[in-house]
């Protein structure tokens, strides 16, 4: 069974998130551990699976580039554990480029300003992006879809040091 019928979703990148907690909350319930205490070894075993994959369904759907990298998997596109090479060398610049501007940022004279508009500027980005992956799963273009999700794991990366960035600039204030 997959993710989306587990939790009695319509398999489409757009969900309704209050459906999704609420069903989850439903299968925890239902398959809590604490429930089979007093069954046989198997049944505990089998409801221990099951709250596993309950949990793993309800992390992937709820987190919007898993859920896409979800979708394509379905579709054959195993994104997370691929290691196909970008071949948009334009893009790959551009992160370069990134890159090098973060960096530069941490020793800059107003590390805070500028980290400010880099993170603007970086959630511009993420945003067109998601846009457009969006439609692409739409429209089940599966190919382009994996291409931009590919494109997006490297911005939730640069996302990611930018939050930590964030931390240490506040640590040593």
């Amino acid at each position: 069974m997959d993710y989306f019928t587990l939790f009695g979703l319509p398999t489409r990148y757009a969900i309704d998130r209050e459906q999704l907690a609420t069903r989850y909350q439903e299968l925890q319930r239902q398959f809590h551990p604490d429930r089979f205490a007093n069954q046989p070894e198997r049944e505990k075993t089998l409801a221990l699976q099951q709250a596993a994959t309950i949990n793993d369904g309800y992390q992937t759907l709820k987190h919007p580039l898993k859920r896409a990298e979800y979708m394509l998997s379905q579709q054959g596109f195993d994104i997370s554990n691929e290691q196909n090479t970008m071949q948009d060398t334009a893009f790959l610049m551009q992160q370069l480029e990134l890159r090098e501007e973060l960096d530069a940022i941490e020793h800059s004279v107003d590390p805070e300003t500028a980290l400010n508009g880099f993170s603007s500027h970086l959630n511009k980005m993420i945003k067109t992006r998601s846009e457009q992956m969006e439609q692409q799963l739409n429209a089940a273009e599966w190919s382009i879809a994996a291409d931009t999700v590919r494109k997006l794991r490297f911005l939730d990366k640069l996302q990611q040091q930018v939050e930590q960035l964030e931390e240490r600039l506040l640590d040593d204030f």
